[in-house]
């Protein structure tokens, strides 16, 4: 059994990360590590960790763990996955990994290094739905895809929460519009040449609330946008010359919608459904961390997929400062 330490006890951890730990089939949690002891033993006494420790360096150096799972805030994660890294553990980093593409070089190097696993908590990319849209997409049902069109918003208005603090990482791009990115590369394999965009920024907070843009990926089109202050919704469809495909909760399946994906012909005429009831994609995804870790055949999100995708939310800051195309 591959045994998990988290280090924090931030609230995804809390409320989707840790449970998904505890049910996967071959792991254990074994410790928790907060910068205040008690809040580690209490989360530990919760979930069953027979270790907690008083701070994240602590836990580093301890040999109850192979791995560990980081939900800090997102500038911290570069910092401690490669602190984990050359504490001989496995790294599993939430997403965002970085705030530029260039930085996840040092983790990668670190990696390498220390021959571990590092990998960014791309959840969607092991749930079955997302799967489904793959081999949709690549199989020629919806013919030539020419235009993939996105959305993620929810509304956030708290000053203390870190998604609307600059200085922790904070923004829509970084949090949410990572989404509508990764999947459309995860189900077409094809990288975006060049964007457009508009970025509003909050005049209090200083973080991106509003990010609208356009990606050209040569043969199809991208365009999406997020949002930090608006009403709670989620949405991807493929659209090609032969049919189109709904993701009912591209995101958070059985929390925005349930787990369903559609296919339309050409004329609307018929539908096909495809659903996915009771997946647990964090569970799936801690499951194949685990083996992959151990040297098993399991897909995993790479560092290297890491930087192509952080390159493209590069470019939509980039192009949002400007008019005109921006190359990725």
């Amino acid at each position: 059994m591959f045994r998990w330490g988290v280090l924090s006890t931030a609230k995804i951890a809390r409320e989707q990360v840790i449970p998904a730990i505890v049910e996967a089939d071959n792991g254990v949690l074994s410790a928790i590590a907060s910068r205040d002891a008690e809040r580690a033993r209490a989360a530990a006494l919760r979930f069953g960790a027979p270790h907690a420790f008083g701070s994240y360096e602590a836990m580093l150096a301890s040999d109850t763990i192979d791995g560990v799972y980081i939900p800090l805030p997102t500038s911290q994660h570069v910092e401690w996955a490669i602190r984990a890294a050359d504490a001989g553990k496995h790294v599993l980093v939430e997403k965002p990994l970085a705030l530029k593409a260039g930085d996840i070089q040092a983790v990668i190097e670190a990696r390498d290094r220390n021959g571990v696993l590092i990998s960014e908590a791309f959840m969607v990319t092991h749930h079955p739905q997302w799967l489904k849209v793959r081999e949709l997409v690549r199989g020629g049902a919806i013919g030539r895809l020419r235009h993939v069109q996105g959305a993620f918003a929810y509304h956030n208005v708290d000053p203390h929460n870190m998604r609307n603090q600059p200085e922790l990482g904070g923004g829509a791009l970084p949090d949410i519009g990572v989404y509508p990115t990764v999947t459309t590369r995860f189900v077409t394999g094809a990288e975006p040449i060049r964007v457009q965009a508009s970025v509003e920024r909050d005049p209090t907070f200083g973080t991106d609330i509003y990010a609208s843009m356009r990606a050209d990926f040569g043969t199809f089109e991208l365009s999406f946008y997020v949002a930090t202050q608006l009403a709670a919704r989620q949405s991807m469809v493929f659209h090609g010359d032969a049919g189109f495909i709904e993701v009912a909760a591209p995101f958070n399946a059985g929390g925005y919608d349930h787990h369903r994906v559609t296919l339309h012909d050409r004329d609307h005429a018929q539908a096909q459904v495809f659903r996915f009831p009771g997946t647990q994609q964090y569970r799936l995804q801690a499951q194949n961390f685990a083996r992959a870790a151990r040297g098993e055949d399991a897909p995993v999100f790479t560092l290297e997929d890491s930087v192509k995708n952080q390159k493209l939310i590069d470019a939509i800051y980039r192009a949002g400062e400007k008019d005109g195309w921006e190359p990725v």
